[in-house]
């Protein structure tokens, strides 16, 4: 008997990539903002005593960074009061809780990548929004926080629906457009199939509940990104090289905000290069 698993922010470019690979082992309910309100409990209640989902999984975000700053009550209703229903409701229905967290939660002042020991320093309203949601997960006992970053790729970037920075970067390399890139920004992507599959494995080998850091293996500053994905696409990129001080942003930025994943390896579950998952992107954009 396949389990039951409830998707929020069904639309977006995780929620789409997510939906694809529990498509042949659960049964799905897929919900988007429009068709569950998650910071109405009593809407959340609802959905559980209908579908009755061993598993929901929360896809949905508030990740305006800048737009956060201005409308502080909007990011906290989406990424923490949400997930106060969330998890009150997992805990009630008995169900896991995974939820998808931000390398913003750290404030970025390190030089080596973050662990999920790491203390989180959160610079912003998106930030500290994020944070309070990771915690509010806890309710559930069982309960999974995955912290991932630049999210792309998967179904919504075939279609075109979602793309992400780094869906946006590869279509306008493709198109001999201007690349703005931050020389000084330091990343680990995150290729939304590969995080899918591993929350896939960390539901059927039920691992140890807790935070788990959920990013494609290694880190590069925006401007190799691009650079690596016009070398796949075998074009000649035209890059605007930027640095942190030289943009004017609402919200401040971590600078260097790669993740270690060697609490995912440790079970075994080991996500692949990030040029390799870019690789990939770039196959599946050239085909489609």
């Amino acid at each position: 008997m396949s389990i039951r698993v409830l998707v929020t922010g069904a639309r977006g470019l995780l929620g789409a990539a997510i939906l694809e690979a529990f498509s042949s082992s659960a049964t799905l309910e897929a919900a988007d903002h429009a068709a569950l309100d998650i910071a109405d409990s009593p809407a959340v209640e609802r959905a559980f005593g209908r579908f009755r989902p061993n598993v929901i999984i929360n896809c949905a975000a508030y990740n305006d960074v800048d737009g956060a700053e201005d409308d502080a009550r909007g990011a906290l209703r989406v990424n923490a009061i949400a997930l106060q229903a969330l998890g009150r409701a997992a805990r009630a229905h008995d169900a896991t809780l995974v939820h998808y967290s931000t390398d913003f939660v750290f404030d970025g002042t390190t030089d080596r990548p973050y662990t999920e020991t790491d203390p989180p320093n959160p610079r912003s309203i998106y930030a500290a929004s994020k944070l309070l949601g990771d915690w509010f997960a806890a309710d559930a006992p069982r309960h999974y926080v995955l912290r991932v970053e630049s999210l792309f790729g998967g179904p919504a970037a075939r279609n075109g629906a979602r793309r992400g920075s780094l869906g946006v970067l590869v279509n306008r390399i493709m198109a001999d457009e201007e690349v703005p890139v931050f020389v000084d920004r330091v990343v680990s992507p995150s290729y939304t199939p590969d995080v899918a599959e591993a929350t896939k494995r960390l539901l059927e080998r039920r691992a140890p509940y807790g935070t788990y850091h959920c990013v494609n293996s290694g880190f590069a500053t925006w401007a190799e990104i691009a650079r690596e994905a016009a070398r796949l696409l075998g074009r000649t990129p035209r890059l605007r090289e930027l640095t942190l001080e030289t943009v004017s942003l609402k919200a401040p930025r971590p600078r260097f905000c790669a993740l270690s994943n060697g609490r995912l390896a440790s079970l075994g579950i080991v996500l692949p290069p990030w040029p390799d998952a870019l690789s990939r992107f770039v196959e599946s954009q050239l085909a489609s």
